[in-house]
């Protein structure tokens, strides 16, 4: 599966941004889709994630109350929102898929390391100005 990511841009702190990651090549209902973001300098890191059966959403401690991940499944997309930027959210995020037809919620939950995912979109820049 090929993924797209798109949305990031530099806006005010405060502000919001949804980002989208759009899916081709095979069907997006099988993957749990993760959000990871790399500011310069730093490691890759989790940020969101959600589950492809039962629209599951679990996030990382600094962005929970602020960012919202979805998905619809009929148009191969999924979406991030994020609400109430705040400078330290300036990074490249990236959507990235892993094919788990039969995990289970708790699993997909647990699978927050890079390397748990098996297909990566480009990354899109968020920058957030103080």
């Amino acid at each position: 599966v090929q993924l797209q990511a798109s949305g990031g841009g530099l806006v005010q702190a405060g502000d919001s941004l949804r980002l989208s990651c759009a899916a081709s090549g095979r069907t997006f209902s099988s993957y749990v889709v993760g959000w990871f973001r790399q500011a310069p300098g730093k490691e890759r890191e989790f940020v969101a994630g959600i589950t492809w059966n039962d629209y599951r959403t679990y996030y990382t401690d600094s962005v929970k109350g602020r960012f919202t991940s979805s998905r619809d499944n009929a148009k191969n997309t999924v979406y991030l929102r994020m609400n109430s930027l705040k400078p330290e959210d300036t990074a490249v995020y990236y959507c990235a898929a892993k094919f788990a037809p039969w995990i289970t919620t708790a699993q997909a939950m647990a699978a927050i390391a890079p390397r748990e995912y098996d297909f990566w979109g480009q990354g899109t820049l968020v920058t957030v100005s103080s």
